[in-house]
């Protein structure tokens, strides 16, 4: 089905939950709930206007004309005094065509701004993939998110596993605390231990070294496939 079509099914019980962008659902007005954002997808609803124009800030568009093919949300998050264009399919074209002096809409990398002569005035709105139920979600929708959040929260995460002496832990748990302490094993040989933890993917190449340093030894990281708090 159409991504614009999934918050009026879920509002309306004809599925128990679904999958479309944050945007639409903002867009839309649907009493639904969201459930998870699911880190995909991402993109920006941004206000836009031509780069040779004097606007620099969203007061300055007070009285504009304002091209969008979202209007409720324009309506929501600039100056009650501009006027509306609504415009499907090519909305970056409207202020070279002289249909708006600016316009709102979805950007992700900014390169079709530029080409069409466009500059960003200002981020209106941060949107993903997420994942709505109907304002009384069922238990399986509940658990459906459950599970996708298990899959969510471990993309960001690693499993470390590293080899150290003992005179070596307490400086090497400063820097993989983690969530709780990490584990740490026995090792048959004396004086040496092993230690487990989950560690943020995002911090792994500073982290890396400074066990190293530490004294850690046989330093693994697996990545993760599900992870449950």
């Amino acid at each position: 089905m159409r991504a614009d079509d999934v918050p009026e099914y879920v509002q309306d019980g004809v599925v128990d939950c679904g999958i479309t962008g944050l945007d639409i659902v903002e867009e839309s007005g649907a009493n639904v709930l969201e459930l998870l954002r699911l880190g995909f997808g991402a993109c920006t609803l941004e206000a836009a206007v031509p780069t040779e124009s004097a606007v620099r800030s969203l007061a300055d568009l007070d009285g504009a004309r304002v091209a969008t093919s979202f209007p409720r949300l324009a309506r929501r998050l600039l100056p009650a005094t501009i006027e509306l264009v609504d415009v499907h399919g090519s909305v970056e074209l409207a202020p070279r065509l002289g249909l708006a002096d600016a316009i709102v809409d979805l950007v992700s990398s900014g390169s079709t701004l530029r080409t069409n002569g466009l500059r960003a005035v200002a981020r209106l709105l941060d949107s993903e993939a997420v994942l709505i139920g109907p304002p009384q979600t069922g238990a399986d929708a509940v658990q459906l998110a459950a599970v996708f959040r298990s899959v969510v929260e471990a993309r960001g995460a690693r499993y470390l596993m590293l080899n150290a002496p003992e005179s070596a832990l307490e400086a090497i748990a400063r820097l993989v605390p983690g969530s709780r302490a990490p584990s740490v094993l026995p090792l048959a040989e004396p004086g040496m231990v092993a230690v487990h933890s989950v560690v943020p993917a995002a911090d792994v190449w500073k982290l890396l070294p400074e066990l190293e340093a530490a004294g850690a030894t046989s330093i693994l990281l697996v990545p993760l496939e599900r992870m449950l708090a």
